[in-house]
């Protein structure tokens, strides 16, 4: 991948939090319009990394650039003005809010009226409104969303919830998508819905950066893996490569008792 094809790249990251090296020299990139699984066992340090790249954490080494631009250590507003937005593992949604309100809030640094033109309800404010629900409404539509947009979001299957906090992430016009475990707790007819979410957010020229556990979903959506394992990048490639990848096989199945106690214990500290 030459420079002019990536968007993201990571250069020997890493952070220590007081003597533990929670990750380290961890570099690799994603290509704009690509799909990049980021795979490891728990504790292997991937929602660091994530929290690396927003922003929520500061590298205490390396060097993180986007569209060619250093954003390391950057506040995560500013990162997110740059075009990277995320979900979590957690659902983080307003509850006793509806649908359409949820997926308004991702539009806040998209509105150009100011505050006060709202307490004033201005022409310029009321036509930027019904702009911005006409948007909104488009993508839940495209997401098979529009039949719900007026439920309150605590009404709703957990599936669905996963697909509002989704539609929030899209329609503030990302140019890369973060995705946290966006298959955990989803049925097998939630999960296939989520892979063509995935892949037809790739088409409209979306990248797409996730960590899941749902070896079904990445190994269908993915157009590039990194594995990771103690922090530390040990593999990556095509998913057929990692599949068969012995470091990969070793990380997630383990040799001996000894060493898969030895991995928990890494866990619960990472």
């Amino acid at each position: 991948m030459n420079a002019s094809q990536e968007l993201l790249r990571l250069d020997g990251v890493g952070i220590r939090f007081g003597g533990l090296q929670a990750v380290g020299d961890l570099s690799f990139a994603v290509g704009r319009g690509q799909v990049v699984g980021l795979i490891g066992p728990n504790g292997a340090g991937k929602t660091t990394a994530f929290n690396l790249i927003t922003g929520v954490y500061k590298p205490t080494e390396g060097r993180i650039t986007f569209e060619g631009q250093d954003i390391t250590g950057r506040a995560p507003f500013r990162i997110a003005q740059a075009g990277i937005f995320r979900t979590f593992q957690t659902i983080r949604l307003f509850q006793g809010q509806s649908v359409l309100v949820n997926v308004l809030a991702g539009l806040h640094l998209r509105t150009k009226q100011h505050w006060w033109q709202g307490l004033l309800r201005t022409p310029a404010q009321r036509r930027e409104e019904v702009e911005l629900r006409a948007t909104a409404m488009a993508l839940l539509k495209r997401l098979e969303l529009d039949a719900v947009a007026h439920e309150d979001v605590a009404s709703l299957s957990y599936g669905v919830q996963r697909r509002v906090e989704l539609a929030r992430a899209l329609i503030a016009g990302p140019k890369l998508l973060i995705l946290d475990e966006p298959a955990a707790g989803l049925n097998d007819q939630e999960s296939a819905a989520l892979n063509r979410t995935i892949l037809s957010v790739r088409d409209q020229g979306i990248s797409v950066l996730l960590v899941e556990h749902d070896m079904n979903v990445v190994m269908n959506v993915t157009d590039h893996i990194v594995c990771i394992n103690f922090g530390r990048k040990i593999a990556e490639g095509d998913p057929e490569t990692i599949r068969n990848h012995p470091q990969v096989i070793e990380a997630y199945l383990g040799r001996d008792d000894d060493e898969d106690e030895a991995g928990d214990t890494a866990g619960e500290r990472a």
